[in-house]
């Protein structure tokens, strides 16, 4: 049976075809692939085609696919349980882990996706401070939730409106919104709503639409307007958390946030979500407080243990160095060769093993009303002439590229071959 003919089948059982938007290839054009299996860098579609992927499932493969040592564990795992509903010793070991790692975790509570991590989380903080409303930031994105869907409104400033349909007006009246990279617009709607503002949550590397990279001084300032009017700091890491480095960005800046939220990399390739913060305020939760959240997979065994062992294995060989150094000498040759042209059109930003390709501006990118114009357009050409020569992007201009230990020298040289291949040929 053909791509098409399989996305012919399901857009007749799923909506749009998908289970997740992106995965559509709506924002690239064309019908999306569908692939069987993967193995290290490579994904295999199914008509047996190879594929070298950076996509990595948004973010949680950094040793790559099926990395044999996970996969051992993981094997192990399901030959014992796949799932309890009851107190079990892979949780326990993961949290000791990552308290041991963390100073501000002192303890964490797991579930089964970032967006139920920020969910509780904020829950956690307007319980904490007895305060309604919540700070959040345009092109920063923290989960499917009501009170998170949202944009800046068109009115009064600081007001939301729904980023999606079926969202009640009532569930936006407690979010507040601003842009990106402006602390003196934090300074003034602290003055004006401080009190009623229970936390100011972000993205510390904002990821979900493009790579913001934003200024240590402006991260520090906005942190540091929040706590002096008693509102909490909330870092959503679900990407950059084990991704940018064992501490992840608190560690970057030098700031230990009230709360974080984890993902993606604590999972190993499985479904698992966490937050977590002082012992004062994630003792509010249940059955400790009177914070209610509960999950009858949260903890799951196979994904604590998987997840466990990634971050094992990073510490144990050192592989964030090597990763990050590998990642930047491959995101230089690759911008090298987009611009070889002599249009030198394409720039690409890089943290970590984190990197965007996008058209090229006088500064960095900060805010989504700094991504050049005719963007999303050039992405998708591009995106489409690395696709046929088997290299997989994130289907979207606003999604980031991710690196893993998998992409070997080997392999990203015949990438790299690969993109000149698909730049002549276009």
């Amino acid at each position: 049976m053909t791509q098409a003919e399989l996305f012919e089948r399901a857009k007749k059982v799923s909506p749009g075809g998908v289970h997740s938007p992106v995965r559509s290839f709506r924002s690239v054009g064309g019908n999306p692939v569908f692939f069987k299996r993967a193995e290290g860098a490579y994904l295999y579609d199914t008509d047996n085609k190879e594929y070298v992927d950076f996509c990595l499932s948004f973010g949680p493969l950094i040793l790559g696919h099926r990395d044999p040592e996970i996969e051992e564990v993981v094997r192990e795992t399901i030959g014992l349980a796949w799932t309890f509903g009851a107190c079990e010793p892979y949780s326990l070991e993961l949290a000791e882990f990552i308290v041991e790692e963390i100073p501000w975790v002192e303890k964490i509570r797991f579930v089964s996706s970032g967006t139920e991590a920020v969910m509780s989380a904020l829950r956690v903080a307007r319980a904490a401070t007895g305060r309604d409303k919540i700070l959040k930031f345009d092109g920063c994105y923290h989960g499917h939730s009501d009170a998170l869907l949202v944009k800046s409104g068109s009115g009064l400033a600081g007001e939301a409106s729904s980023d999606s349909a079926g969202i009640g007006k009532s569930q936006l009246q407690d979010t507040l919104v601003l842009p990106l990279n402006d602390e003196v617009a934090v300074d003034k709607l602290f003055a004006e709503h401080g009190k009623s503002i229970s936390c100011l949550i972000i993205e510390p590397l904002p990821a979900n639409y493009g790579l913001l990279i934003q200024r240590k001084e402006y991260i520090e300032k906005i942190c540091k307007i929040a706590k002096s009017h008693g509102a909490l700091v909330l870092f959503d890491e679900v990407i950059s958390g084990f991704r940018v480095g064992m501490k992840g960005m608190g560690e970057h800046f030098d700031i230990k946030p009230d709360l974080v939220t984890y993902g993606k990399i604590i999972g190993g390739g499985f479904p698992v979500g966490a937050y977590a913060g002082s012992k004062e305020l994630m003792d509010l939760v249940a059955p400790s407080g009177p914070v209610y959240q509960a999950g009858t997979l949260s903890g799951n065994p196979i994904g604590m243990r998987a997840g466990l062992a990634v971050l094992k294995k990073m510490k144990r060989d050192n592989l964030y160095e090597s990763l990050n150094v590998r990642t930047k000498k491959f995101t230089d040759e690759l911008k090298s060769i987009l611009n070889e042209k002599g249009n030198a059109s394409w720039d690409i930003s890089t943290f970590t093993s984190i990197f965007w390709a996008h058209k090229q501006t006088q500064s960095p990118i900060r805010t989504i009303d700094e991504i050049p114009a005719g963007h999303k357009e050039g992405f998708a050409k591009l995106f489409h002439s690395l696709l046929k020569e088997g290299v997989y992007l994130a289907p979207s201009g606003y999604e980031v590229g991710f690196f893993s230990h998998a992409h070997n020298d080997n392999i990203t040289t015949k990438v790299l071959e690969k993109v000149r291949k698909a730049l002549k040929d276009n």
